[in-house]
């Protein structure tokens, strides 16, 4: 099945995909692999910017059931992602490719503080724009900055990249039975809570009508076929 093109994407990427084959932390040749294949949607004509989040450092909902205060863990959260960011940025413009973080929580002294007009005019300049530090705000995860993001810079789609081809009605790493959907409503992934996103981010996408592509990063090569509209991947929609 054939999806359609889009234009200006937000691509998010789970903390997790940049540990490569490691059990925690960054992995440098897994992040030079993914921003080798930013780059070249990037030179394919693509108008980018990326959400990356901050598990494979610290999970402030895990630390949060661990006994850690949720506001303080979300917030230290947060400061993960600005460190995978910087990673990401390092690796792309060390391709050539001219980026910026933006970050939700001030720290002009490593990077610009989120500005949406600003980010709007590094894209049309050419430029990929990183948003770090989620919202800004503890109890909200990176999934909902990212459908926050992709609605401010007048995305056409939103490309999650995880560890999975697409969404399943169950776990398929426990499920062999579990059913892989090519293309499923917004209405379905809320009502039958299919774990694509939290609840939050999925119905602002809906909203905003802002279609979600969820393949497998972890693939080499997937998301230029993904974005050129093959590959394997499901397309969270509204209803036909």
């Amino acid at each position: 099945m054939t999806r359609p093109s889009f234009k200006r994407i937000l691509l998010k990427l789970s903390g997790e995909v940049l540990m490569g084959e490691g059990a925690f932390g960054i992995d440098p040749a897994t992040v030079d692999r993914i921003a080798g294949e930013v780059a070249a949607a990037k030179q394919a004509g693509f108008e980018l910017c990326m959400v990356v989040g901050g598990g494979n450092i610290f999970r402030g909902l895990a630390a949060a059931a661990k006994g850690f205060d949720r506001t303080s863990a979300d917030y230290m959260g947060m400061l993960a992602t600005v460190m995978n960011a910087l990673a990401v940025q390092n690796a792309l413009e060390r391709m050539g490719i001219e980026t910026r973080v933006q970050s939700a929580i001030p720290m002009e002294t490593v990077c610009e503080p989120y500005i949406r007009r600003r980010a709007v005019r590094h894209m049309e300049k050419g430029r990929i724009v990183i948003f770090a530090a989620g919202t800004g705000n503890p109890f909200f995860t990176t999934d909902t900055a990212a459908a926050l993001r992709a609605a401010e810079m007048g995305c056409d789609a939103l490309f999650k990249g995880t560890s999975v081809d697409g969404v399943y009605d169950a776990d398929p790493k426990t499920n062999a039975q579990a059913k892989r959907y090519e293309s499923v409503t917004f209405d379905r992934v809320l009502n039958d809570n299919l774990k694509v996103m939290d609840a939050s981010a999925v119905a602002l996408c809906r909203e905003n009508a802002i279609p979600i592509i969820v393949f497998n990063i972890r693939e080499t090569g997937n998301l230029t076929r993904v974005l050129g509209g093959d590959g394997i991947a499901t397309t969270v929609g509204p209803a036909a």
